[in-house]
């Protein structure tokens, strides 16, 4: 069974989408390169003074070795719009039986 991936920072929600908006073949090529390595589904968020990115992978170990593989490249992307570490969690989908949407 997937996993869902958060990845969390403090930093500027505006200045990702400006990063974004300059650099978009770059963060295009990136996501080209996660679709080779696995993942499945791929997200940002920002909150006030909030950054999160949202995966589903097929394993933590596929997003792991894929972060790995283009640390080099995004390392210097992040440190452009955050202030603090990122912190990683890898979350199972619990069988409750009241699921709603995503399939």
């Amino acid at each position: 069974m997937s996993v869902i991936m958060t990845l969390r920072v403090s930093g500027d929600p505006d200045k990702l989408e400006q990063l974004a908006s300059e650099k978009g073949d770059v963060l295009r090529d990136i996501a080209e390169r996660a679709k080779a390595a696995g993942v499945i589904a791929h997200r940002f968020y920002g909150s006030e003074g909030q950054i999160m990115v949202v995966d589903e992978w097929p394993d933590p170990e596929s997003f792991q070795r894929f972060f790995h593989e283009n640390e080099a490249e995004i390392g210097p992307m992040m440190e452009q719009v955050a202030t603090s570490e990122p912190e990683i969690t890898f979350w199972r989908k619990l069988e409750t039986g009241d699921d709603i949407g995503w399939g």
